[in-house]
């Protein structure tokens, strides 16, 4: 009698997230495990059919390559979320055009569009949003930006650079802190600022930039 792996034990390929490293590899060591187990439990007089053993090994070969694969998007996705991030904090001591539509409270009348210019003061990022603050106060999301000088065919590492000399601000647990912004690193595909007081903090985790 042959020994078949049930398939609940099975990542099914259209829902396989990684979580964290430890996730992944217990999820490969158990499938492992269950394997070699089958093979040192199976019937010596009925032992597993070459082909059923071929394809659950090519089972593990491809959850392997899918994982290996989704580590490698994640890393892409998250370098160009910072990538973006630290974009935004050129415009900081830029000249911005921007319009706001403003809806009526009549429904017959058309919504009016304002327009104006500003230098921005500080860009604040709450969680994946972004809030540019001007001179004289006023708050506006990049949607509001009809006009600003800025080149996107920079590295993010060299993009990064013009965080240096800048107030930034971040979150470590429940306590608000801030620094000058001494130098920039990439390691692995992320970015991070070196502070003035030769603390690093990866640049995913700014909150403010001054």
């Amino acid at each position: 009698m042959s020994n078949t792996i049930n398939s609940d034990y099975f990542l099914p390929t259209e829902t396989i997230k990684r979580q964290t490293t430890n996730n992944d590899s217990l999820g490969k060591d158990a499938f492992l495990k269950i394997l070699f187990a089958q093979l040192q439990n199976q019937d010596p007089l009925s032992p597993m059919d070459d082909k059923e053993f071929i394809g659950q090994m090519a089972t593990f070969s491809s959850l392997e390559q899918l994982i290996k694969m989704n580590e490698s998007l994640e890393k892409f996705v998250d370098s160009a979320s910072q990538a973006n991030l630290i974009a935004f904090s050129e415009f900081v001591g830029k000249e911005v055009t921007w319009h706001q539509i403003i809806e009526s409270d009549d429904p017959l009348k058309d919504p009016e569009i304002i327009e104006g210019k500003g230098v921005v003061s500080s860009v604040q990022f709450m969680g994946d949003s972004v809030k540019i603050i001007l001179e004289d106060g006023k708050e506006l999301t990049p949607g509001n930006i009809s006009e600003m000088h800025h080149s996107n065919n920079e590295s993010p590492l060299v993009t990064a650079s013009h965080l240096i000399g800048k107030k930034v601000m971040w979150t470590d647990g429940e306590q608000e802190k801030s620094g000058i912004v001494k130098s920039v690193t990439s390691k692995d595909g992320i970015i991070s600022v070196i502070l003035d007081d030769g603390a690093v903090v990866e640049s995913k985790k700014l909150t403010k930039i001054e």
